[in-house]
């Protein structure tokens, strides 16, 4: 008797932790909750505003390259974080970012600003949120989703589990079709590196009027990536197809080498398969602070803490800077930073027991008002910190797509580091809103791009 009572209780708890919100409980969304699922309420001390709607489309200025003015350019830092100080504020930073100081005690800071809580989403993805929230469902242990149809944004805005927090970043809004021309670096130990730039495409099967429905009902989005310098890598194309349930159906992934002149299917562009022309200081999972499947951790939910996390960093992204100035020996310009104190979402990933991944523990913090990864903590098999991610967010307000403008993983025992995302010095920002083709995001469209 004892063992069927056990057993019903495992069964009910399995299915609490697998059911979309009840009608009644979605309702908070909009009211005392913002329309994302984020606490609509400032904290006890003021430090952290209400969330009063976010900031308007025409916060600042947009130049003839679609880059944004800073609307908060007047504003100075509250208090600078060093080393000599980083003991007062520990219990707002990860574990990684106080590593950070003591890896480089005289040159890395966290300049803390006003929070300003500027996220707002167009209304259509607002109703879609609200439909996932009474209708979608995690399957596949946590690792797939059902009902998730339309639109589809933000799977769990009212989450109950660790894993319902990470899908939410990854399936949140970019904007819908997105484009971009984009630099990576990854500097040795005294600062030096060669650039690495990247034309990007993000497609969703929503926004593809000729897709066809039947094939792309797995898909969560399609992924272009070209090199187009240096010289020895130009030419290379990659291409994902993004799947919904990875344990069902892996991501499917092609590359076009150009000096082959072949297009290959690419099973190594997932997990901790080595991340493009990345030197080997991240894997492809590290792309977008987290990306892929989940299936390989156990997914714990914390809980909310407030910390001091990379936001509204429109400085970093000034079209006046050039990449010598943001990238410096161990970590990027931190002159040229913005942290402000926000509420995340605490998750930690520890890989199964029957899995493997080089990271055997991935400690996450996941902004309220976006849901993007802010603060990532990596550790290896000996339980030892590695890798430290920061994701310097801006809001996109012309457009309202909060997205990264800077993407940066340090390695505390390598002493050097990856920063992806850089576009200061190119010829556009973000181009949001392109018209795709599904003929675009095949393998055979693959040789027409690789060019050499």
């Amino acid at each position: 008797m004892r063992k069927m009572i056990a057993v019903l209780a495992l069964s009910v708890l399995a299915a609490n932790v697998m059911a979309a919100v009840s009608p009644e409980e979605a309702a908070k969304l909009g009211t005392t909750l913002t329309p994302v699922g984020a606490e609509k309420a400032g904290n006890a001390d003021g430090s952290i505003p209400a969330w009063t709607g976010g900031i308007p489309k025409n916060a600042g200025a947009v130049d003839s390259k679609g880059f944004l003015a800073d609307p908060f350019a007047n504003e100075k830092p509250l208090f600078v974080i060093t080393a000599a100080t980083v003991d007062k504020y520990k219990d707002k930073l990860s574990d990684g970012q106080v590593a950070m100081f003591k890896r480089y005690p005289e040159t890395y800071k966290i300049p803390v600003y006003p929070s300003h809580r500027t996220v707002n989403l167009p209304a259509d993805i607002y109703e879609s949120i609200k439909r996932s929230a009474v209708n979608v469902k995690a399957i596949n242990d946590g690792n797939g989703l059902e009902n998730f149809t339309g639109n589809r944004y933000y799977a769990f805005p009212i989450p109950k589990n660790g894993v319902e927090v990470l899908w939410n970043h990854i399936t949140r809004y970019h904007g819908g079709n997105l484009r971009r021309i984009i630099t990576q670096a990854t500097p040795q130990t005294n600062g030096s590196y060669t650039p690495i730039r990247f034309e990007e495409e993000v497609a969703v099967p929503q926004a593809i009027p000729d897709i066809d429905p039947a094939k792309a009902a797995n898909v969560l989005s399609y992924f272009k990536q070209s090199v187009t310098a240096p010289a020895r890598l130009a030419g290379n194309v990659l291409l994902v197809h993004e799947t919904l349930d990875q344990v069902k159906e892996p991501r499917l992934a092609w590359i076009y080498n150009a000096g082959q002149r072949r297009v290959r299917r690419a099973p190594q562009v997932s997990y901790d398969g080595p991340g493009t022309a990345s030197d080997g200081l991240r894997t492809t999972d590290n792309f977008d602070m987290f990306s892929g499947a989940p299936d390989r951790y156990d997914w714990k939910l914390v809980g909310k803490k407030e910390m001091y996390i990379p936001y509204n960093s429109y400085k970093l992204d000034s079209p006046s800077l050039k990449y010598d100035d943001i990238i410096k020996a161990g970590h990027i310009n931190q002159d040229l930073t913005r942290y402000e104190l926000h509420r995340v979402w605490e998750v930690v990933g520890t890989v199964k027991p029957n899995e493997r991944h080089i990271y055997a523990k991935r400690h996450m913090y996941i902004d309220e008002d976006s849901w993007q990864v802010a603060l990532v903590d990596h550790y290896d098999g000996r339980g030892q910190l590695w890798r430290v991610a920061e994701g310097h967010a801006q809001f996109y307000y012309d457009h309202q797509v909060p997205a990264y403008t800077v993407e940066t993983l340090y390695d505390l025992i390598a002493g050097r580091y990856i920063a992806l995302g850089m576009k200061n010095e190119e010829k556009s920002s973000f181009m949001f809103g392109f018209a795709a083709k599904a003929a675009d995001y095949t393998p055979a469209a693959l040789r027409s791009e690789g060019v050499r």
